[in-house]
């Protein structure tokens, strides 16, 4: 009798809401694509072949808002495109205090993990702390599952220093342990 665990899978399973976005997203790519097949063959049939005429077709202009509602949808940038709003109204968020010490760098939508970068140690205890309540937030505004988690990262280190007695290539005093 072997007494190993089971390893974890990393990959998350998709939930619900995100396997009815897709499927919708495919039944609108499928039934845009028969209605454009017909309109060809019955355009064609007319002998005119593609042209423009008295009634709306897809080759019309519309409004900036329309065009880019429609992008965001056919390239299923959904959530990519609502974090990146959150990202806009971060001060609004989470408040103008923390908003002016932490700030939000990515969203991982595979992992759905949003990272915040702050600029002291302090600061990046106090979002730590803050985290589960701002993940209720943030899925409350964009929809239940889009952040699972955030990734706090404090500030950076001292930038390196070259001298004379540095070896070139070298990282730091830690290379030396393997």
């Amino acid at each position: 009798m072997s007494t190993e665990e089971p390893k974890p899978r990393k990959d998350p399973e998709p939930s619900g809401v995100d396997l009815a976005r897709v499927a919708l997203r495919a039944a609108k790519e499928q039934a845009r694509a028969r209605g454009d097949a017909a309109r060809q063959k019955k355009q064609a049939r007319r002998g005119g072949g593609l042209r423009s005429g008295a009634r709306a077709d897809g080759r019309d202009p519309m409004a900036l808002g329309s065009a880019i509602n429609r992008l965001i949808s056919e390239r299923g940038w959904e959530a990519p495109a609502a974090v990146g709003g959150v990202m806009g109204r971060w001060p609004q968020i989470v408040g103008e205090d923390l908003a002016k010490h932490c700030v939000p760098q990515r969203y991982d939508e595979d992992e759905r993990v949003l990272s915040v970068s702050c600029d002291s140690t302090a600061w990046a205890t106090q979002l730590r702390l803050l985290a589960p309540t701002l993940v209720a937030r943030l899925n409350e505004d964009l929809g239940h599952g889009t952040v699972r988690m955030i990734k706090v990262n404090g500030p950076g280190g001292p930038a390196r220093r070259y001298g004379p007695l540095r070896a070139p290539g070298s990282t730091g005093p830690g290379d030396t342990y393997g």
